[in-house]
């Protein structure tokens, strides 16, 4: 991390950062989710990482304490397996919960893409495909609510799953999903994260009947994708996808998730450069967590060292200036993300977890 300075990343940024690419070791499970308060930025915020690896520099104590090379640096105030599960609540502000997270299509039943930790889980969240089960599962987020809480004070609703394999399977979901957040009085946008709904038909019909709707484009890489990919994923090129998003944005709202650490730098400032303009919501720019050794093979030789975060971090940035662009990462949206506590020389605000 001794280099961050010379890219303007803030220390609490690197320390992050670091800790999300080499991951953590711990008995606790293949992937743990932690409420961190780090010793010099107090403010809780959640992070995802990479767990039980015999070789990070990270540590966490039996009581909570998290090192770096035995040197205390912070403290999970809570700790969890991070269990494909079937929804949970997520962007705590202003005393409410504004988003919840669901996977109805049974997440950790999609081993397609090499680089999914979904992978190591077993498969234990289930397929939700009945009104019934949809209310289900929200009437179980309502219990997990403050006193005098209720869903209708959510946003957003993600449905964060990559098991629909068919354009007309994902749009019966969403009909479905609307559906039933309706007659609930629940008017958060639903956001969808896949690469299946491509068609003009397909965006039309969604802000005819399920918007307000955003997609964001699981575009994850532009190299290998034949390799890294499953099938529903790497068969939409690359070229393709501005094009796509920009259609899109004639009447819902557009981002795209991407996942630094697998392409060349070269690719990553050519795809972002042409991507960059089409979103309406910042792009989900991930790193990427390497959960057991033979997944470091899948890493961009240039993507083994901080620094190249780093200038991913200042890529991204510079091209989000040029565009003249409003958007900042929204730090409750992604636990993996290159950016913590500034983002091109401001200091970022709002929900963390």
């Amino acid at each position: 991390m001794s280099d961050a300075g010379q890219y303007g990343v803030p220390d609490v940024d690197a320390l992050l950062l670091a800790l999300n690419l080499y991951g953590l070791c711990t008995p606790l499970g293949a992937r743990v989710r932690l409420q961190l308060s780090l010793i010099t930025s107090p403010e809780v915020r959640t992070v995802v990482v990479a767990a039980g690896r015999s070789d990070p520099p990270f540590t966490l104590s039996d009581d909570g304490w998290l090192y770096a090379a035995g040197v205390p640096i912070g403290r999970a105030v809570r700790t969890d397996a991070d269990d494909a599960v079937s929804g949970y609540l997520r962007c705590w502000k202003h005393g409410t919960w504004w988003a919840a997270t669901i996977n109805p299509a049974g997440r950790s039943r999609c081993t397609g893409c090499a680089f999914c930790p979904t992978s190591l889980e077993p498969p234990a969240d289930p397929v939700l495909t009945l009104e019934r089960e949809l209310h289900a599962l929200l009437d179980g987020l309502e219990l997990q609510l403050p006193p005098g809480g209720t869903l209708r004070s959510l946003h957003e609703v993600a449905v964060s799953t990559a098991c629909y394999r068919t354009e007309n399977a994902a749009l019966e979901a969403m009909v479905m999903l609307r559906k039933v957040l309706r007659s609930r009085r629940i008017n958060a946008r639903i956001v969808l994260l896949s690469s299946v709904l491509r068609s003009r038909e397909a965006f039309r019909f969604l802000a005819e009947h399920v918007a307000p709707f955003g997609l964001f484009l699981t575009a994850e890489c532009v190299s290998r994708r034949d390799f890294l990919l499953k099938n529903t994923k790497a068969d939409l090129l690359p070229e393709a996808m501005p094009a796509l998003l920009a259609e899109a944005g004639a009447g819902l709202d557009t981002s795209f998730t991407y996942i630094a650490g697998l392409d060349t730098t070269v690719q990553l400032e050519k795809f972002m450069t042409v991507m960059l303009p089409q979103v309406t919501l910042f792009p989900s720019v991930q790193i990427f967590q390497p959960h057991k050794r033979i997944m470091d093979r899948l890493l961009s030789p240039e993507a083994e060292c901080l620094g190249y975060y780093y200038n991913a971090r200042r890529v991204v940035e510079n091209i989000m200036t040029d565009l003249g662009s409003p958007l900042t990462p929204e730090l409750w949206r992604c636990y993996r993300s290159l950016w913590a506590t500034e983002y091109a020389g401001h200091a970022l605000t709002g929900p963390t977890r």
